[in-house]
């Protein structure tokens, strides 16, 4: 049962992929054209270091599937794609492990394949601390995220319908594993609310996972005999609205969902994300294409990534913060609603230089 619902995923994820309309709030957000900002390439690095993480990379391959022989294999050339590209990497949700111990390898391979590479173990906010160790012994996990999933447990026909003791759960394993616990929706968003609440229970890092990628509510209804839950489809906050809306929250956050191509990594980055995952994209490649086309995707991305930052002329992903950008349209309107200023956005690189005037840094 656990197993066809994980390739039932894969399958309904992959479908998604094919008809996707290409259109999501990161369209919203545009770089300011500054002609003579540009650096050398060779002064270009993509390495990022938050909450005592350091990747040579910011781009990761986030939570996507286990649990069954063939996912197993997804898992694989996953693991493979991220070792020949030094690219981190995380695990679906090990839930089917903990319920079915035989699976274990279809989520282990990940390590296998790649033992010296940055793994992530997935549970979700209901799994004992017991459970969490579990996770992260079987991949010796460099950290643990935490789905949390409502609104895919709410139409999900075998789903959870009892929340309330997510929050004191999660702070539990916040407390007891020893690696970063990094909380992530998984493709709703996470509201400032719900980050200065992550932080306050101890957790270290928020993976946004916003809306514009992977619909897991339409999935979980593509499931449903009447499919009557249609008109959740599309709920939930974009990750750039997201990263809007957790600006200076104090706690490092990661960006996903709806990330389509380098110039979203660069938004996303320069809206304030340590990293930025992506899932449906590089799914539909290994299943369509092969791990060799995966990992000349997750190569290309990272050439064009480091060739945007030297045209934009940052010298690290945490530069890109100091980009001029302009926000428009519904994202605009967002902001105006959640009293987020945004003007501030397109004037960030004078301000960025007359500080740097001040106190003497060289760039």
């Amino acid at each position: 049962m656990i197993a066809q619902r994980k390739d039932d995923h894969v399958r309904l994820a992959v479908e998604q992929q094919h008809d996707h309309s290409g259109r999501n709030q990161f369209d919203e957000v545009t770089f300011v054209h500054h002609a003579l900002a540009g650096i050398d390439r060779p002064d270009v690095s993509l390495a990022t270091t938050f909450a005592g993480i350091s990747w040579q990379v910011p781009l990761y391959i986030n939570a996507m599937t286990g649990g069954s022989v063939n996912t197993g294999v997804i898992n694989r050339n996953l693991a493979i794609a991220a070792r020949e590209t030094g690219v981190p990497i995380a695990s679906g949700s090990m839930s089917a492990y903990f319920k079915d111990p035989s699976c274990a390898g279809t989520f282990s391979v990940l390590r296998e394949e790649n033992p010296d590479g940055f793994v992530l173990a997935n549970i979700n906010a209901t799994a004992s601390v017991e459970k969490a160790l579990r996770a992260v012994d079987l991949l010796q996990a460099n950290a643990l995220q935490i789905h949390i999933n409502t609104v895919q447990e709410t139409v999900m026909p075998e789903g959870d319908r009892s929340f309330a003791s997510w929050v004191p759960q999660i702070e539990k394993i916040a407390a007891a594993v020893d690696v970063p616990v990094i909380v992530k929706e998984v493709g709703f968003g996470l509201s400032r609310e719900t980050v200065l609440l992550l932080k306050d229970l101890g957790v270290r890092v928020a993976d946004l996972g916003g809306r514009g990628g992977t619909d897991f509510a339409r999935i979980e209804n593509g499931r449903r005999r009447l499919g009557d839950y249609a008109y959740l489809e599309g709920w939930g906050l974009s990750t750039a609205a997201c990263l809007l809306d957790a600006q200076d929250v104090g706690l490092p956050v990661l960006a996903s969902g709806g990330v389509r191509n380098p110039l979203d990594v660069a938004r996303a980055l320069a809206l304030g994300a340590s990293g930025v995952g992506a899932s449906g994209s590089f799914l539909r490649t290994v299943q369509d294409e092969g791990v060799e086309a995966l990992v000349a995707q997750l190569t290309t991305w990272l050439d064009q990534l480091a060739a945007m930052m030297t045209m934009l002329g940052a010298r690290t992903p945490a530069d890109l913060t100091r980009c001029d950008l302009l926000i428009s349209g519904g994202l605009r309107s967002f902001c105006a609603d959640r009293g987020i200023e945004t003007r501030h956005f397109a004037q960030r690189s004078a301000r960025a230089a007359a500080t740097d005037e001040l106190t003497g840094t060289t760039r």
